[in-house]
């Protein structure tokens, strides 16, 4: 029974190694059909901000399967990334992104590479929230949940589990960012004790990347929030030995989207150099999830025999290895020519049903808790000395809300706060409290609000400070 497939040729080489990919998967036996969509570049410039029509829409969600080449968004103006869109539109919370060394037929200094990378897909600073404060401050938020980040390190484990995996690391930022990466990291140390049989270890996201780019044999699943991990993909392909060989799958709980790591690159399109591997890769993932294994295997492979035999486009040509410098289309037949076999130096594939592709997680529970209102950040837009805003802010006391303190930039400024070294922009943190054992309200808040209008105080932004069954939740500045 053919399964039904949403098809996106993409922009720049896009065209060119998805037919390509789709040629391999057609003389493989691949049992699909093809409807094909329209994303990109030309649907931006039809005056879709998205890149994406609703009829478009219509078909994902009737297919729940998409292999989609690269795309090309236009720069500034407003639009927005497509693939974030679709990830979180579809609920594709996790991306998967298999990188593995190919040597000696990729350059590589790292020959026992074989790492997979789980990235959470829908929060975190790609959540696009950003805003233009004053002159010279802009704010991107990160969002992480507890809900959302449970089911990403559950997800994990699980896929460790499901493909004989033997570890899983964490990598966050929790040393800086208490709270929200703190928070990450916490559940993976909880959740993890429920898989005994994995080893498990955290690095901090900076020492973790670096030791991706020198050590990459040391790790084998690892798991972090969505910035870091779109980071830590491209420096794990680039030293596996080439962006252009790895695929990627993102995986919900009802659709999936499988597409190459790499960009449009639009400067050799139409000209039959570009190495259609890295959606080839994607579609043997599809493959998997589709439950046609046994075709997925067969193009694996056959795509491993064409590197072995030294069957290179030119990206990854070496005279020192390859045999034969071709194009997409003549790789793609040279693909298609070695299916049925199996490489003989590098290890062969064998797909199964189970394979983690079809892992799934389920959204962690919302957590009850004793929400507390116990104070107010009023953002202030402001040119002068501090202590003249002190004095102003002061004056808005009232309601039981009392000034604590100002912080600029996450650094305190006021009270007993030497500012003469410090650079401080043109927006103020003034942090307000009603002291221990004590609460306040909303009415409180915009009264406080209202005081400062009446004061003519530029106010930026504000935000309600709260404790969670008495625990703060909100972080202290630099200096407090």
């Amino acid at each position: 029974m053919s399964t039904p497939i949403t098809v996106a040729y993409g922009d720049g080489i896009g065209p060119e190694i998805m037919e390509a990919t789709l040629h391999v998967l057609r003389e493989a036996g691949a049992a699909i059909t093809v409807e094909t969509i329209e994303v990109g570049e030309r649907v931006y410039n039809m005056g879709a901000s998205s890149g994406i029509l609703p009829s478009a829409w219509e078909t994902l969600r009737r297919n729940k399967v998409l292999l989609k080449a690269p795309i090309t968004t236009p720069q500034g103006k407003g639009y927005k990334s497509l693939n974030v869109t679709m990830r979180k539109t579809l609920g594709l919370y996790a991306n998967i992104r298999p990188t593995q060394s190919y040597h000696p037929f990729v350059k590589t200094n790292h020959p026992k590479m074989d790492l997979v990378i789980v990235r959470e897909n829908e929060e975190d600073l790609y959540a696009g929230i950003e805003y233009h404060q004053s002159p010279d401050v802009f704010e991107c938020v990160k969002l992480i949940t507890r809900s959302g980040s449970e089911r990403i390190i559950r997800y994990a484990f699980e896929y460790a589990m499901a493909n004989g995996r033997k570890k899983v690391t964490c990598m966050s930022k929790d040393n800086i960012m208490k709270m929200a990466d703190g928070l990450f990291h916490g559940l993976f140390d909880s959740i993890g004790k429920e898989y005994p049989k994995l080893e498990k270890d955290h690095y901090i996201i900076d020492i973790g990347a670096a030791r991706i780019a020198s050590k990459p044999d040391i790790f084998d699943v690892i798991v972090t929030e969505n910035l870091y991990g779109d980071i830590i993909s491209d420096i794990a392909a680039e030293v596996s030995g080439s962006v252009g060989l790895a695929g990627s799958s993102n995986i919900g709980e009802g659709f999936a989207m499988f597409e190459a790591i790499h960009g449009s690159a639009p400067d050799i399109a139409g000209k039959n150099m570009a190495n259609p591997s890295g959606i080839l890769q994607s579609a043997v993932m599809m493959l998997v999830h589709i439950g046609q294994p046994d075709v997925a295997t067969n193009v694996h492979n056959a795509w491993l025999k064409t590197l072995e035999d030294g069957v290179h486009t030119g990206d990854i040509y070496r005279k020192e290895v390859s045999k034969e410098k071709v194009g997409t289309k003549e790789f793609a037949e040279a693909v298609v020519k070695r299916l049925g076999k199996k490489p003989s130096t590098m290890e062969a594939v064998k797909y199964a049903k189970s394979e983690a592709q079809n892992a799934t997680a389920k959204m962690g529970e919302v957590v009850s808790a004793k929400q507390t209102h116990v104070g107010t950040d009023l953002y202030i837009y402001w040119t002068n000395p501090v202590e003249e805003l002190a004095r102003k802010v002061k004056a808005l006391e009232g309601d039981g809300l009392t000034l604590l303190n100002l912080a600029n930039k996450g650094l305190k400024a006021w009270p007993d706060a030497d500012t003469s070294g410090m650079h401080l922009t043109d927006q103020f943190r003034c942090r307000f409290t009603v002291g221990d054992g004590k609460t306040t309200d909303g009415k409180a808040v915009a009264a406080l609000v209202a005081r400062a209008f009446e004061a003519k105080l530029e106010f930026t932004k504000v935000e309600n400070l709260y404790s969670f069954d008495g625990v703060a939740g909100f972080s202290l500045g630099q200096g407090e």
